[in-house]
């Protein structure tokens, strides 16, 4: 069987869906492809910021954001990596397509009033209006077409399917405290019980959910056909152009053929071995926060007709701290460690020789990195965050919940550990008595100072954003004093891959000799991190990876054009960065 179009997308995530969406408004014929049987890949388990500087949406909010500031921001967290180009061509499209987004389809997102850029005490650092929210979607108008939105993870939705957002987390945690956390309890669970009379899960959407279910609304309401089930078999390569790509559907080969080309939107490494050996650094895990579906299927098949895969110079990988909790089914749950906890006053983070090693209240990828670091050359990268008494009831640990709500049943399942001295909680984990009590005597002594000069705990707006607001002059610091003691492992999970495809300004992959494969496009994660491994604040996967899918239709639909000269000067750039991106890679894999 054959079929023809003139943009063929692969990967159903929030960067496939929207080149999809953009290119049918550009008058373009799409099909979209998506090897899973549910729409949303990764960013329909993410929170769904998109990092969209300069935005008209800021404008409104009340919270401004200037590109000019963004770009200032951006040279000094990404320095002298590379890849300049890219964020130009990203800056100066990021407004238009969020203009686009909000003027041309019923996507709707909110400026944040506050949410700050994760690299602190920086230039041109924004602390509201550049992070953009989705807005809550109401998947009943989807029908029947909703439990083809992939759901979040079990361990994020209350009651068996309820969202919920995080300014709403502390009123269901304590609905008879106040009036104000009873009606919002009643606002939230009434109506998620209402829909479970005809759906699966709730229909109330948020976060990256809420993304994916009102882009996925969108393509239906524009007619734009979507296969599930509909996995890539090999990109059909002619004459040194792809043309278009073997799809299998329904136990048959479909060739589609594509006049202005394909675009990979795959998600990345994801669960594939081969390229988590050749990218990632030793000491992880082998399980990803992707969906089992994402195989890596777009870079390995775009690498089989010569494409150039980009290291990203810093990290092939953007990290979260995560503690899993395994199921008596073997059901590994997953928990996170990205606002709730780490930043709180009364929470410090150890490696196995008993020492702090990072600043706990920094970005989650930076975290993992001092982690990875910290644990250099060991079989696997795990620390603990230690706690006591008091800060578990106040603000949790993982999967324990403020209030230290089935904190016994977590200790009996050895997800976390307690002891009532230091000395036989660090025996009970097998981290070095005397040290951790040394360190947390330290940590104590920098309390009572007011700052932490050894790592520098709460000294940045983010950092003191995710602290407790009540405790001064640090919200971010508190002593450990009130036994029992408890200690949860944690270790570096891949939220995203940064390592990916090496792309040009209108996302179209180069192969080895940094030339244009005519006719592939790559975005979302299957594209390389415009920001060379680098993380600058919340959002920094979704924005790029939708800010391309608009290039990629621009450039499709003859909209943005090529400027040979600027094409020649980045294939000089991409040249020079060679040999640093080969010394960045051959340093992560020593390490």
């Amino acid at each position: 069987m054959e079929k023809q179009v003139d943009l063929l997308i692969i990967g159903a995530g929030a960067a496939g869906m929207s080149a999809a969406l953009f290119a049918k408004l550009n008058g373009l014929d799409v099909l979209l492809c998506e090897k899973a049987d549910q729409v949303g890949g990764t960013t329909a388990t993410s929170g769904g910021t998109i990092w969209a500087p300069g935005s008209h949406l800021s404008v409104a909010a009340g919270v401004p954001d200037d590109i000019e500031q963004a770009r200032v921001f951006l040279k000094s967290v990404v320095g002298e990596r590379g890849g300049e180009h890219l964020r130009d061509a990203f800056l100066e499209s990021s407004p238009k397509m969020i203009k686009d987004l909000d003027e041309k389809t019923t996507v709707k997102l909110n400026a944040c009033l506050a949410h700050p850029d994760y690299v602190k005490n920086q230039p041109g650092e924004a602390f509201g209006g550049r992070a953009l929210a989705p807005a809550e979607f109401d998947a009943r108008v989807l029908g029947t077409d909703f439990k083809y939105v992939r759901p979040p993870r079990p361990e994020f939705m209350g009651l068996g399917g309820m969202m919920v957002n995080r300014s709403e987390l502390n009123a269901l945690l304590n609905p008879f405290s106040s009036g104000t956390n009873f009606m919002t309890t009643m606002k939230v669970v009434l109506p998620y019980f209402m829909s479970r009379l005809r759906y699966a899960r709730g229909t109330r959407l948020v976060m990256g959910n809420a993304l994916v279910g009102s882009l996925f609304y969108n393509l239906k309401q524009n007619n734009v056909p979507v296969w599930l089930d509909a996995p890539l078999q090999e990109l059909i390569y002619e004459n040194g152009k792809v043309v278009g790509a073997k799809i299998n559907k329904n136990n048959q080969q479909i060739v589609v053929k594509a006049r202005q080309g394909v675009v990979l939107a795959t998600g990345g490494v994801g669960w594939n071995a081969q390229l988590r050996k050749k990218l990632f650094p030793q000491g992880l895990i082998a399980d990803s926060l992707s969906p089992t579906s994402n195989t890596g299927d777009g870079l390995s098949f775009a690498q089989n007709i010569g494409a150039k895969i980009d290291p990203s110079v810093d990290s092939s990988v953007l990290y979260f701290p995560c503690s899993i909790h395994t199921h008596k089914n073997g059901y590994k749950a997953v928990w996170p460690h990205i606002i709730l906890d780490r930043a709180k006053p009364g929470v410090i983070a150890v490696n196995a020789d008993g020492r702090r090693f990072v600043n706990e209240s920094d970005s989650y990828h930076d975290f993992c990195m001092a982690q990875i670091r910290s644990n250099k050359s060991k079989e696997k990268v795990v620390s603990y965050l230690i706690c006591d008494e008091t800060a578990i009831q106040k603000y949790g640990l993982g999967f324990v919940l403020p209030g230290a709500k089935k904190l016994d049943y977590f200790l009996r399942e050895k997800y976390l550990f307690s002891a009532n001295t230091l000395e036989d909680l660090a025996t009970k984990v097998g981290i070095q008595a005397a040290t951790l009590k040394q360190t947390v005597t330290r940590f104590n002594h920098l309390v009572e100072q007011g700052e932490d000069t050894d790592f520098g705990k709460g000294s940045g707006v983010m950092n003191r954003f995710n602290g407790d607001p009540d405790v001064k002059p640090n919200p971010c610091l508190g002593k450990l004093q009130k036994a029992p003691f408890y200690a949860l492992p944690v270790v570096p999970m891949d939220c995203a891959s940064s390592g990916g495809l090496t792309g040009d300004e209108f996302g179209r992959v180069l192969n080895q000799n940094n030339q244009v494969i005519q006719g592939l496009f790559a975005c979302g994660n299957d594209l390389s991190s415009i920001f060379k491994g680098t993380y600058p604040g919340p959002g920094t996967t979704l924005g790029p990876g939708m800010v391309f899918a608009w290039r990629i239709a621009q450039f499709a639909a003859g909209k943005l054009k090529d400027d040979s000269n600027n094409h020649t000067n980045e294939n000089l750039c991409e040249k020079s960065q060679t040999t640093q991106s080969q010394n960045f890679t051959q340093e992560r894999k020593t390490a």
